[in-house]
């Protein structure tokens, strides 16, 4: 059986505006670059628009190698801007302060990107609060500059809410320090400490406070109202089934969810959750199943993580029991699905580039 094609996330076509401007600060046009990702003006025009995550950290790591700087996902934070998030930035952009602009992102953020890692988030405190992106651990060098252009970004994007650079009190870091760690303290202005346990902004009250100069409370709830119906109408047609998916991605990590922690997450009795799942004509178990199994072709087909990395990301206890159940799966083993798919890959490349070679534009 065919396994259904599924997208460990994606994110719009916007963020890769900033990546854009970072190459030509850097005096490397991007347009060949992304013409190879399939890039082109019409694609970057389309509304909605949204690029698979691992595509986006093959294109990052293209680009770093294109202008030999492993620390673009920091300038590319530089570069962007909140209009590249499209209704959610539009929206920050009128938010009365910095506080309700942090909200707005973090609020809105699947509007303008989705991953089965987790979701952004703000928490706050009497003292302030911490902006925080989830954990797409293991890192390596396709995924550290996500880490690097996000929290850059967001440092970016409040400052154009208030109309000047802000410094966060710290900045926390999951990954050890890379070769290129100096230059984070230059980029935030603040103390950075990595191996940390999340990656995350703090912000103080002081700055949460800072008034937006282009504030204008009209336009600021037509925008807020016209965001809530995007996403009402994103997620309202979700089964319980599809609520259960979204909410395993994060809870694998390291260990099976049973179905007491999943009605937990859903503010569920676990029975009532048991009876509702059986009036789908389904069960927890069938569903834990069938995520691990979708989970694992995409993460096996789309990124280059060891397989001991991919068991961990799916609760496995150990790598040769995720080989068992992927075996049990697709009839064969995590290697041969990874050959077959890199080759199955590599022949439509092939085909592609013949067929513009043959029809040339």
């Amino acid at each position: 059986m065919k396994a259904p094609r599924i997208r460990l996330g994606d994110l719009s076509v916007g963020f890769t505006q900033a990546l854009a401007d970072a190459l030509r600060a850097k005096g490397q046009p991007p347009e060949p670059l992304f013409e190879q990702f399939g890039l082109d003006a019409a694609r970057l025009s389309e509304p909605r628009a949204r690029l698979s995550i691992p595509r986006f950290m093959r294109l990052g790591h293209s680009a770093i190698g294109l202008c030999d700087d492993p620390a673009l996902g920091l300038e590319m934070g530089n570069h962007s801007r909140l209009s590249q998030v499209g209704l959610a930035g539009i929206c920050a952009a009128q938010a009365p302060n910095l506080r309700e602009a942090a909200r707005t992102l973090t609020r809105f953020e699947p509007l303008y990107a989705a991953n089965y890692r987790g979701r952004s988030g703000f928490s706050e405190d009497a003292r302030g609060a911490w902006l925080h992106f989830y954990s797409i651990s293991p890192y390596n060098a396709y995924n550290r500059f996500v880490v690097d252009s996000v929290l850059a970004g967001w440092q970016s994007n409040l400052g154009q809410v208030v109309g000047h650079r802000i410094t966060p009190d710290k900045v926390e870091i999951e990954f050890p320090p890379p070769a290129y760690g100096e230059r984070y303290e230059t980029q935030f202005g603040c103390p950075v400490e990595f191996e940390a346990g999340a990656n995350r902004l703090r912000l103080s009250n002081e700055t949460l406070r800072r008034h937006n100069p282009q504030h204008c409370p009209g336009t600021w709830h037509h925008l807020m109202e016209l965001c809530e119906r995007e996403l009402d109408q994103l997620t309202r047609t979700r089964s319980l089934r599809e609520r259960i998916i979204q909410l395993l991605g994060p809870l694998l990590h390291g260990h099976e969810p049973d179905l007491q922690e999943v009605a937990r997450s859903l503010h569920l009795p676990s029975w009532t959750l048991r009876r509702k799942l059986a009036e789908e004509g389904t069960q927890f178990r069938t569903i834990l199943n069938d995520t691990r199994r979708d989970l694992a072709t995409a993460y096996i087909r789309d990124t280059e993580l060891a397989f001991g990395e991919i068991a961990y990301l799916l609760g496995f206890a150990s790598a040769e029991a995720f080989q068992r159940a992927f075996k049990r799966w697709l009839g064969q083993t995590p290697g041969d699905y990874r050959r077959t798919q890199r080759r199955a890959g590599s022949e439509a490349q092939s085909s592609v580039a013949s067929s513009s070679a043959s029809n040339p534009s």
